[in-house]
């Protein structure tokens, strides 16, 4: 039976809400480094010192807008793979890219706060974490759950890289062959980085619209995991 939450809790959980809604505005507007709980408290109409009831600093209010971001897009990727359920793994892995992309374009702000250029003075906590390996696991759950057709190996690991591998296969995906591992992880990197070349205007006069790339690139990087 869920607990019963009180007035008091309901008004909090409501400016709570307000209180990161004005936030990403903010974003929008000045960005991540200019983010400041004072402006959020005058939008809001409150003194700045009540806001800090809330949350104690703009680190802390920024450590929930990348949650929420986080954990939006991993709803997305989630729902992405809900939806593909019993299709081919190599038709889920290119909805996962679209969901992604289909996302970031819809919020761009909350992209570039996760993805883009780290604010300086801010150390993101373990809580970010888990939220933070959503959409890699989900695309490497595809991966994980798929019969693998062969493909020529590559070059062999060198250096840290090997361990680094083993590691990430024991917790994550034990028993899939490190360089199909390591080629979903740059999988993830391409996608992550294709996305950001096209909402940073990097694509504008050269392959503009991106939209036939970034299918292209999905279908190239399933081909090199076997998918």
């Amino acid at each position: 039976m869920p607990a019963i939450r009180t007035a008091r809790e309901r008004a909090r959980e409501e400016l709570t809400r307000e209180i990161k809604q004005e936030a990403r505005r903010q974003l929008a507007s000045v960005g991540a480094q200019q983010l400041s709980l004072r402006a959020v408290a005058r939008e809001l109409g409150m003194a700045s010192s009540a806001l800090y009831r809330y949350f104690a600093g703009r680190d802390e209010l920024l450590t929930a807008l990348i949650i929420d971001a986080y954990d939006e897009l991993g709803d997305v990727a989630d729902h992405a793979l809900a939806g593909t359920a019993g299709a081919a793994p190599r038709d889920r892995w290119c909805a996962l890219w679209t969901a992604a992309r289909d996302w970031a374009r819809a919020n761009p702000h909350e992209f570039a706060l996760v993805y883009g250029t780290p604010v300086p003075g801010y150390a993101a906590p373990r809580d970010t974490v888990e939220p933070a390996t959503r959409l890699p696991l989900a695309l490497l759950a595809v991966v994980r759950d798929a019969p693998l057709r062969p493909t020529p190996p590559g070059p062999a690991p060198r250096g840290a890289l090997p361990e680094q591998l083993a590691a990430l296969a024991a917790a994550l995906a034990p028993g899939l062959p490190p360089h199909v591992l390591a080629r979903a992880v740059t999988a993830w990197i391409q996608l992550v980085g294709l996305i950001g070349f096209e909402l940073h205007g990097h694509l504008v006069g050269s392959i503009d619209p991106a939209g036939d790339l970034f299918a292209w690139t999905a279908e190239q990087t399933a081909d090199a995991l076997g998918l």
